[in-house]
């Protein structure tokens, strides 16, 4: 268990990309996400010396999941377009196009995800809140809350509170807002409306900011709307929310976290998730963590909050892909 699934992958993607050559890494490069450059850029850089035979194992799986994997046609987006006109007439096509292609001209907005939290504050600290916030819901949660975290108070919770009521940006609004991105970085006539923001998006974020920071902004959300501040309330889940995992999905989590991780982040938790921790491991590795974190000294509050985030992505992706099931303060479950 001390080994973390997702680290191996990285240290064979890198492995990888280092064998074919700067040419051919640098194309794979233009196709991934600015934090899987970042993430495999990182792995990379700490990758001195790999042994023979495991550059050769993985070529030779890298081969052999080529060989069975092809592309079924250059250009999605076009051939989706094509095939819907043919079948439905340019009109009706276009209304069901915009539909499944909503949103994909916001290149100015990609852009800040190439930049850190600190750039992208000082960016837009001064625009509307409400211009923030259609701003941030394009962003991953956790580079939002950290954006949101180098706010003045009053202006975090004015963004949150933005967030949480926004049902929509309309076309013409996210259009002026990529253009006028794009011109402030330097280097679309009929999208339909992108379905961003909104409670749910504003626990996610939440979940990612400090308790003394997600505390405060609840607390003026709840002053201004006690309803909101409850929904809000009702869709985040915290680390202490992992005991309402079942066992198995316990056990599918203990699978992708490390032993240290798990030392560290329980130092902050209760005695009944340690417990319900420690019962869906062997006898043998519920030792060896019960003895670590025995033997485990301090830990600053914002080391174990680091590692129980760390975690939290974690279970949250597991409940993207389906393999557990997350369940808010309410009765519904939420993924």
């Amino acid at each position: 268990m001390s080994s973390n699934v997702d680290e191996e992958g990285l240290t064979d993607s890198a492995v990888l990309l280092m064998t074919i050559g700067e040419e051919e890494c640098a194309e794979v490069f233009k196709h991934l996400s600015p934090k899987e450059v970042q993430r495999l850029g990182e792995t990379m850089a700490k990758l001195k010396t790999v042994q023979r035979e495991r550059v050769d194992q993985v070529i030779a799986r890298f081969a052999t999941d080529a060989a069975t994997s092809s592309s079924l046609v250059s250009d999605t987006d076009e051939f989706v377009r094509s095939v819907l006109n043919r079948a439905l007439g340019e009109e009706k096509a276009s209304l069901l196009v915009d539909r499944i292609l909503q949103g994909r001209d916001v290149s100015g907005i990609e852009s800040l995800k190439w930049m850190d939290a600190g750039s992208v504050a000082e960016l837009v600290r001064n625009e509307h809140p409400q211009i923030i916030a259609s701003i941030l819901v394009h962003l991953d949660r956790d580079h939002a809350s950290g954006i949101l975290n180098l706010f003045t108070d009053r202006l975090r919770n004015e963004v949150v509170m933005r967030i949480a009521t926004l049902d929509g940006i309309q076309p013409l609004a996210l259009k002026e807002l990529n253009d006028v991105l794009s011109r402030v970085l330097q280097g679309g006539d009929r999208l339909k409306k992108a379905s961003l923001g909104g409670v749910k998006t504003t626990a996610e974020i939440l979940n990612f900011l400090g308790s003394s920071s997600e505390t405060a902004v609840l607390d003026a959300v709840r002053e201004a709307d006690p309803d909101l501040a409850q929904k809000i309330m009702d869709q985040m889940f915290t680390f202490d929310d992992v005991n309402k995992l079942d066992d198995r999905g316990i056990q599918t989590l203990l699978r992708e976290v490390s032993t240290e991780s798990l030392v560290v982040a329980l130092k902050g938790a209760d005695e009944e998730l340690k417990e319900k921790i420690l019962r869906n491991m062997s006898t043998r590795a519920a030792e060896s963590l019960r003895e670590e974190m025995e033997n485990k000294g301090p830990v600053r509050v914002s080391e174990v909050e680091s590692e129980q985030k760390e975690i939290l992505k974690t279970v949250r992706r597991l409940a993207d892909e389906g393999q557990i099931q997350l369940s808010s303060g309410s009765d519904d479950e939420f993924v």
